[in-house]
C-alpha cells in the first residue's frame, strides 16, 4: 500500500469459532472469511458478540474452539498459517486493529503517535526509514490530520484523536485491517470520510477489511459482505440488500422497521418505526 516492497495480499479466516468470557459462551461456532479487496461488516445489537469476534481475529480474545488462520483461500497469498503460531511482530506486519478504547498519549505530537504504526518494521532505536516516513505522510493525509502533525496529542478532542489513531493503523501498512466502531465520536463529515477511506482501502489497495458498526446505514454503505449476529450466532450473511431486510432486522433487534433500496443511490435504507411519527414540517 505505502511500501516500495510488494507483497501478496493477506486474508484472515475464522472457522467454527467458540468464544467465552469465563465459562459463559458468547460466540457459538461462527465462521467468516475476510477476503482481499472486500469489506466485511459485523452488525447486531449490544451483546451479540460482534466486537468479541473481531477481537478474536486480532488475537486479543482467546479462541476456546475453532481456529483463526492467515493467508490461504482464493487470493490469500499462499498456504494458510495459524495466527497462534506467529510472533507478535510477524502478526503486526499482516494485521492491524483499530480499537475505540485508546487514550490520548501525553507528551507526544500527532506525527509521533501516527509513527507508532511503524513499530513492527523498526529495529531497536533506529529512526524512521524512507518507507516509514512515506507511510506516515500518506496516513495523515488520508485521515485529514496532516495540518495538526505538530500539535500535542493530549490537546486533541475525542474525535480528532480518533482520526489520529486511525492514521496510526493505516501507517502500519498491513494486508488486513480490522476496525471496531471507527465512526464513533466523529461528526457527520468525518463519519462519511472514514467510510470512504475504508472503501479506498478495499477498492484501491485490495485490503481485506473487517469492520464492526452499530449504524446499519453505515454498514450498508461500506460493506461487500454483511454478517448479522444475534446472541453470538450468525442470523444472516451475504450482500447488504439480502441481509438487511425488514424481517431480519425486526427479528434481531426486536423492533418494527421498514427497509428498501434507495432508487437514486442503490443503497439499502432502513427506517425504524417508533411509537411517535416525525413532527410535521412547518
Amino acid at each position: 500500500m505505502f511500501s516500495s516492497h510488494s507483497r501478496p495480499p493477506a486474508a484472515l479466516d475464522g472457522r467454527d469459532l467458540v468464544l467465552r468470557y469465563g465459562k459463559t459462551p458468547v460466540v457459538h461456532g461462527v465462521s467468516l472469511s475476510l477476503e482481499p479487496g472486500r469489506a466485511t461488516a459485523l452488525v447486531g445489537p449490544n451483546g451479540s458478540g460482534k466486537s468479541t469476534l473481531l477481537r478474536s481475529l486480532a488475537r486479543l480474545h482467546r479462541v476456546d474452539d475453532g481456529e483463526v488462520t492467515l493467508g490461504g483461500g482464493r487470493n490469500g497469498g499462499g498456504p494458510a498459517r495459524a495466527v497462534s503460531l506467529l510472533s507478535a511482530r510477524e502478526f503486526a506486519r499482516e494485521v492491524t486493529l483499530f480499537s475505540q478504547s485508546r487514550a490520548a498519549p501525553q507528551g507526544l505530537t500527532v506525527a509521533e503517535v501516527v509513527a507508532f504504526g511503524r513499530h513492527p518494521y523498526r529495529r531497536g532505536f533506529a529512526g524512521l526509514s524512507a518507507d516509514d516516513r512515506a507511510a506516515v505522510a500518506y496516513a495523515m493525509d488520508a485521515t485529514g490530520v496532516r495540518d495538526m502533525a505538530d500539535r500535542p496529542a493530549g490537546e486533541l478532542s475525542g474525535g480528532e484523536m480518533q482520526r489520529v489513531w486511525l492514521a496510526a493503523c493505516l501507517a502500519q501498512n498491513t494486508g488486513v485491517v480490522l476496525l471496531d466502531e471507527p465512526t464513533n465520536h466523529l461528526d457527520l463529515r468525518y463519519q462519511i470520510e472514514t467510510l470512504d477511506l475504508v472503501r479506498d482501502l478495499v477498492q484501491d489497495h485490495g485490503i481485506a477489511v473487517g469492520i464492526v458498526l452499530h449504524d446499519l446505514d453505515h454498514a450498508a454503505r461500506v460493506a461487500d459482505t454483511l454478517v448479522l449476529l444475534r446472541s453470538g450466532r450468525v442470523h444472516a450473511m451475504g450482500p447488504p440488500a439480502d441481509v438487511l431486510t425488514a424481517r431480519n432486522i425486526s427479528e434481531v433487534y426486536d423492533i418494527e422497521v421498514e427497509a428498501g433500496v434507495d432508487p437514486r443511490t442503490g443503497r439499502v435504507r432502513i427506517d425504524p418505526v417508533g411509537r411517535h411519527p416525525a413532527p410535521a414540517a412547518r
